[in-house]
């Protein structure tokens, strides 16, 4: 069967949802995983050479989170450069998958600061609180 666009928005919304609670309770349940795979096979399904970096990095996270060690920056790295990657991603996509896929890519480089900088990341979002 082939995936919709509509599926293609849900697979982005479940990540940037996934991505903007706590990460480390995610990555102890058993969704992750499978939200990471239906990620990297949506990329490899849209057969775009500029988003090869994005599996590769997807793929290197997914197995980091599955060994059960948790190294921040490894994980807080590669977060940042999916980030990255994921924003400049963007212009490939049509009508409303594309402010899913910046939405995501904001959700990637807020988590990875959130892991490399756990304390400026909870003062940030006291501050935002507090206003």
């Amino acid at each position: 069967m082939e995936k919709t666009e509509v599926q293609n928005q849900v697979h982005l919304d479940a990540a940037a949802t996934l991505l903007s609670g706590n990460l480390l309770e995610e990555v102890e349940r058993s969704g992750l995983d499978n939200t990471l795979q239906r990620w990297i096979q949506d990329i490899k399904d849209a057969n775009n050479p500029e988003l090869h970096q994005v599996v590769v990095d997807l793929q290197e996270l997914k197995a980091h989170f599955g060994s059960g060690t948790y190294d921040k920056d490894v994980i807080g790295r590669l977060l940042t450069r999916l980030g990255e990657n994921t924003v400049k991603a963007a212009v490939f996509a049509d009508g409303n998958t594309q402010p899913r896929v910046e939405k995501l890519g904001e959700a990637l480089l807020a988590a990875g600061k959130q892991v490399q900088h756990p304390d400026t990341a909870n003062s940030a979002e006291q501050d935002l609180q507090n206003s």
